[in-house]
């Protein structure tokens, strides 16, 4: 049984991160060195091939190349992080999505999870993207004040300054206390449990599922789109299977399918902004491409 982003800590080093980078694949860093690399679960990704340093095809010694070129790039994992960017890299990631909600208002924040600091709530277009758009799914962290500090001067709150904790229901619960309930909030496949305690708790918030390819059954990936106004495919087999009664879907390689009408809003809203030549038409869904989608589905 393949458990995604649920690994054990015992004892955990002060200086450690914990990512799970393109294919699956564990990475650890550690006073900025990848010290572990596992092996890659998915070997072909199309979103990959179009990384500043290519991940084609996933082996453990491209995802290697890949995060180190992350590390020297932007200081991802270390004290010297880089937190603002306006740069977007895909038309319908999950990052480019929110930062078009913060621009149009229909979103009030976001609550991501930041490397060098945990859980944070976000309300500009900048920190959405210098944050979460560089970033793989992320398991584990450590803070680091510098980090903080240019996180809170870029008009961030960080939830737990001492530990980073991975906690978005204390952000959405700190978002809600300043009056800030339009709040997107990203959860990651296996969490499909997460997913339903959101929608109960705070039913104004717009949940994005990311990060799925490790959703592990049928029923899981029913539940999580259930649950979820935004569901990203990765490379799951189970999510594509799920999302039939989806309104829109952005995207083939790797897609990401509105689940309702908040959902649909924000897809649609990101088709205003781009100046991107776009087709529209009516068909069923999901629309696969077999040569352009992650290998093997798992």
């Amino acid at each position: 049984m393949l458990i995604r982003m649920s690994y054990l800590f015992i004892g955990k080093m002060t200086d450690e991160h914990i990512i799970e980078a393109v294919g699956m694949t564990k990475v650890v860093i550690r006073d900025g060195e990848v010290v572990e690399v596992g092996e890659p679960m998915v070997h072909s990704c199309p979103l990959a091939k179009r990384f500043g340093v290519p991940v084609d095809p996933i082996t453990k010694e491209s995802v290697q190349k890949n995060i180190e070129f992350r590390i020297r790039k932007f200081g991802m994992c270390t004290k010297n992080r880089e937190v603002l960017d306006k740069e977007s890299f895909v038309l319908f990631g999950a990052s480019e999505l929110m930062s078009t909600g913060l621009r149009t208002g229909n979103l009030d924040a976001a609550v991501i999870c930041a490397d060098g600091a945990g859980t944070v709530i976000v309300r500009t277009p900048e920190l959405v993207q210098g944050l979460g758009g560089r970033m793989s799914g992320l398991v584990s962290t450590t803070s680091y004040s510098d980090v903080v500090k240019r996180i809170e001067e870029a008009g961030g709150i960080v939830i737990d300054k001492k530990t980073a904790n991975l906690d978005v229901l204390a952000g959405l619960a700190r978002a809600n206390a300043e009056g800030w309930t339009r709040t997107a909030v990203t959860v990651a496949g296996f969490q499909h449990e997460l997913a339903e305690e959101i929608r109960t708790k705070y039913p104004e918030a717009l949940i994005i599922a990311v990060h799925t390819s490790g959703v592990q059954n049928a029923e899981n990936a029913r539940r999580l789109v259930a649950a979820s106004d935004l569901v990203f495919a990765c490379a799951s087999q189970y999510v594509r299977a799920a999302v039939s009664k989806a309104l829109v879907q952005g995207g083939v390689g790797v897609p990401v399918y509105a689940m309702s009408r908040a959902g649909k809003r924000m897809i649609m809203d990101r088709l205003i902004e781009t100046d991107q030549q776009i087709l529209v038409k009516n068909t069923r869904l999901p629309v696969e491409d077999m040569g352009k989608q992650p290998e093997p589905l798992v």
